[in-house]
């Protein structure tokens, strides 16, 4: 069995794998303050509540748009799981070759989700990832990662109206009936929903343009995936367990 972490800025997913198939996963709160040992006990805890050892993980690894956790997370796999984990970075086979302008910047996860996504699915294709920032990433036809575009997460962004709007609440971020609404939560909550659906079939109509209208697949993840993917036009596929199933496919082609 493997350890795989997608250490993302608001949230840790992370799962563990028997051969191919995802056992059980989790998702934590990314805390930057957290010490290795903190770490260690709160995973250990998951583990042993799903009759689970830490000890019996044969490989970890990691995925990490957070630098400032990597020595914590680091020191916790070597310090209860015994293993050195593998992060994912230069150095790593991914079996895709990256075409920017400078491959380092390319943050982990988007290469993992493409990664999957082309395994999965095959090219060319597009991923739009949900998280913190929103990311679209383009995949070629021969599996090249092409490049993409990032844009404030929906979290991010409704929090910036909440905040410097002294009149309008904190709302729940949920789908209204309308988008012509007749009280102030669910007309914040349609602007947020149905704008950002907008936006996502903009960008998507623009890649598959650029990309000369061969897309057929638009691959959805992340923790609001569901709630925009109602919605839009263009993604035809939800997969909840992308980036986990990518760390499965690289480390098996590292180990």
């Amino acid at each position: 069995m493997i350890l795989v972490f997608d250490v993302g800025n608001t949230n840790i997913v992370l799962g563990v794998y028997d051969g191919s198939k995802l056992i059980k996963d989790w998702r934590i709160s990314t805390d930057k303050n957290k010490t290795s040992d903190e770490y260690g006990v709160l995973i250990n805890e998951l583990f042993k509540y799903n009759n689970l050892d830490l000890k019996s993980m044969e490989a970890v690894i990691i995925s990490s748009v957070v630098p400032t956790l990597m020595y914590s997370l680091e020191a916790m796999s070597i310090k209860y799981c015994d293993k050195k984990p593998i992060i994912v970075g230069p150095g790593i086979k991914t079996g895709m070759n990256i075409k920017y302008d400078n491959p380092k910047e390319v943050g982990a996860d988007r290469i993992v989700n493409a990664v999957s996504a082309y395994e999965k699915y095959g090219g060319p294709l597009i991923v739009v990832d949900f998280g913190t920032a929103t990311t679209f990433c383009a995949i070629s036809k021969e599996g090249e990662y092409l490049g993409g575009a990032i844009t404030p997460g929906i979290r991010i962004s409704s929090e910036a109206l909440f905040s410097r709007a002294a009149k309008l609440p904190k709302v729940e971020l949920s789908k209204p009936n309308s988008v012509i609404c007749k009280n102030t939560k669910s007309s914040m909550q349609a602007g947020i929903v149905y704008g950002y659906a907008g936006l996502v079939d903009a960008i998507v109509g623009k890649m598959k343009k650029e990309l000369k209208g061969e897309v057929k697949t638009v691959v959805a993840t992340g923790g609001l995936s569901k709630l925009i993917a109602s919605e839009s036009e263009t993604i035809n596929n939800i997969d909840k367990y992308l980036t986990l199933e990518g760390l499965r496919i690289i480390y098996e082609r590292n180990k």
